[in-house]
């Protein structure tokens, strides 16, 4: 049974390439598009394409060559070949300035790349150009219906790049490099600096620099316990209300410890 339907499958499939082959030969160009235009209805983008391409060139100036080239774009689109959909995208924006589809074009050209956004272990590269070009189609087309789709698409592309962000700074952290690790979630503060995760981000600096003052040499120690004192207090200033402000305290408290205990042991030096 099994073969049977193998054997049909087989037999439909090159039915239609037979066909498909029928109308690539026909020299009537009018019927080539109608094809292509009812491929393209059936989702059979790689027939569509190929037909699309062939009347390219013959098509350029002529009523229909808007339509073929919307449709062309969307093929590469479809096929989820994004390099060659953006370029197509971009192309119809030039070639068509004042399409009431230009809109739309430059939309799904900022789309592509998110599409193309790997992920989070990755190079973020794509991430970042969707986030270019749709925040440039926000400013371009401030009343469009898309506008809620882009700030989204922006939101998280924004949300992957922070979370790639405090990965690298909870890995120099749990590595022990704790100066990186307070110069990576202080610069994390920095980038994102409406995150929900503010305070989180400030407590590890606080714990960073305190393992990195611990851990340092006894002539270093003085100064990197104040840094976290300093630390302690900013993050007072910012977070007044915050749930962590318990754990904050507590490392306050233990570095005016280990400051006490080096200013003590600096007046036995000095007896």
């Amino acid at each position: 049974m099994r073969s049977v339907v193998l054997l049909l499958v087989v037999s439909i499939g090159f039915a239609a390439c037979s066909k498909f082959a029928k109308v690539q030969k026909s020299s009537d160009y009018d019927y080539k598009l109608r094809m292509a235009d009812k491929y393209y209805l059936e989702k059979k983008y790689n027939y569509a394409q190929q037909l699309y391409e062939e009347l390219f060139p013959l098509l350029k100036g002529q009523p229909q060559f808007e339509d073929v080239f919307y449709k062309f774009a969307y093929c590469s689109y479809y096929l989820k070949d994004w390099l060659q959909a953006d370029n197509l995208f971009k192309q119809f924006i030039e070639v068509f300035p004042t399409s009431p589809r230009a809109e739309e074009m430059e939309y799904m050209r900022a789309y592509t790349f998110y599409r193309q956004s790997p992920r989070v272990d990755l190079d973020q590269v794509n991430t970042q150009k969707a986030i270019g070009f749709m925040q440039t189609f926000i400013n371009t087309h401030p009343g469009s219906p898309r506008i809620k789709e882009a700030t989204e698409i922006i939101d998280k592309c924004r949300a992957k790049l922070e979370l790639k962000e405090y990965k690298s700074a909870e890995l120099y952290y749990n590595l022990g490099h704790y100066r990186a690790s307070a110069i990576a979630f202080t610069s994390l503060m920095n980038n994102f600096p409406d995150s929900e995760k503010s305070e989180e981000y400030k407590l590890q600096v606080i714990k960073s620099y305190y393992l990195f003052a611990v851990n340092s040499i006894e002539d270093k120690k003085l100064a990197r316990f104040e840094q976290v004192i300093t630390e302690c207090n900013d993050f007072t200033d910012r977070f007044p209300e915050s749930k962590l402000q318990k754990e904050v305290e507590r490392y306050q408290n233990l570095t005016q410890n280990n400051i006490k205990a080096i200013q003590n042991e600096q007046v036995k030096t000095t007896n």
